[in-house]
C-alpha cells in the first residue's frame, strides 16, 4: 500500500479507522494511573452515580481513539504531528464491554505558506459505541507532508 500524502486527502472524504473493544479492566487501570474518579475505578461507587455504573474516563476514550487514528491511517500517512485539536467533547459515556468505531470526514485542506513540502488538514473525528451511538468527537488539524516529485 502506498503511503498517503497531504495530496490524497479529499475535502468531504471519510476514512473509517477501524474498532476496539474496552474491558472493565482496561478502565479502572487506565484511571487509577490517570484519573481515579469514583465512578472510574469503583464499581459499587458508580453505581450510586448520575452514571448509574462504571464509565471510561474521556481521556481513556481519547486514548482508544488515537490508537484507532494511528492504525486506521497515521501509521500509513506522512504524518508529521499536530498543532493540536479544535474541540473534543465526550458525547456519553463509555461502558465495560462497549466496542467503539471511529471515522474521520476531511473538512479542509491548507497548504502551508512558509513550508511548502507539507499542509495541514483539518478533520472532524466521530467515535462510536456498538449501537451506533456517538460518544466522543473530535475537530482539529493534522500536518502532512506533501507527495515528493519523485514519488507519484
Amino acid at each position: 500500500m502506498s503511503k498517503i500524502y497531504f495530496d490524497d486527502f479529499e475535502v468531504g472524504q471519510t476514512i473509517e479507522l477501524g474498532s476496539c473493544t474496552v474491558t472493565k479492566e482496561e478502565i479502572i487501570e487506565f484511571a487509577l494511573k490517570f484519573d481515579p474518579q469514583p465512578f472510574h475505578v469503583n464499581e459499587k461507587e458508580a453505581a450510586e452515580t448520575i452514571y448509574g455504573g462504571l464509565i471510561a474516563s474521556g481521556w481513556h476514550t481519547g486514548s482508544l481513539f488515537m490508537r484507532l487514528l494511528y492504525d486506521g491511517l497515521l501509521s500509513r500517512a506522512a504524518s508529521m504531528g499536530s498543532p493540536g485539536q479544535d474541540e473534543m467533547r465526550w458525547v456519553r459515556p463509555v461502558r465495560p464491554g462497549d466496542t467503539l468505531s471511529a471515522r474521520g470526514v476531511i473538512e479542509e485542506k491548507i497548504p502551508s505558506r512558509s513550508k511548502p513540502d507539507r499542509g495541514l488538514v483539518r478533520t472532524t473525528y466521530q467515535v462510536f459505541n456498538q449501537e451506533g451511538l456517538e460518544v466522543m468527537k473530535i475537530r482539529g488539524l493534522g500536518i502532512f507532508a506533501k507527495r515528493p516529485s519523485d514519488d507519484s
